[in-house]
């Protein structure tokens, strides 16, 4: 098995960061207040208006992102995914990694299994698809 082998100090400190990396994205999205329009929370953060709502008056396909995050982690998937469904995916995936990473890295053997590339990109291309087909649908209505 080959998750159960030791992971090499490298390994172990990836994981570990990556899940600690994750996991400040959480608590951060906790700490915002979800913008009732179901975007612009990230202005909570400094950050400019979406230039695309700005210019063309259209939303991105990205617009949304940061109030799902902080709808996700507050438990409220329907608000979550009403604001951007890719979104939501990201962060109940990120949910879901926190563990895996971190007590990986600590136990320093991988979890259940290693980390799978084919995983990986299927779970990319199945945000990315959702986060288009989100976008797309907003652009018709």
């Amino acid at each position: 098995m080959p998750w159960a082998a030791p992971l090499p100090a490298a390994a172990r400190a990836f994981a570990l960061l990556s899940g600690l990396g994750l996991l400040a994205l959480l608590v951060l999205a906790a700490w915002l207040t979800p913008d009732e329009r179901g975007l612009g929370t990230h202005r909570q953060l400094g950050f400019p208006q979406c230039t695309a709502l700005k210019l063309l008056g259209i939303r991105c396909p990205t617009c949304g992102m940061t109030t799902s995050w902080a709808h996700t982690v507050r438990g409220q998937l329907g608000r979550a995914a009403a604001a951007n469904c890719g979104g939501t995916l990201l962060a109940l995936s990120a949910i879901a990694m926190v563990p895996w990473l971190l007590g990986s890295g600590a136990r320093g053997q991988w979890l259940i299994s290693p980390p799978s590339g084919r995983v990986a990109l299927t779970l990319m291309l199945t945000v990315l698809g959702v986060t288009l087909l989100d976008w797309a649908i907003r652009l018709i209505r």
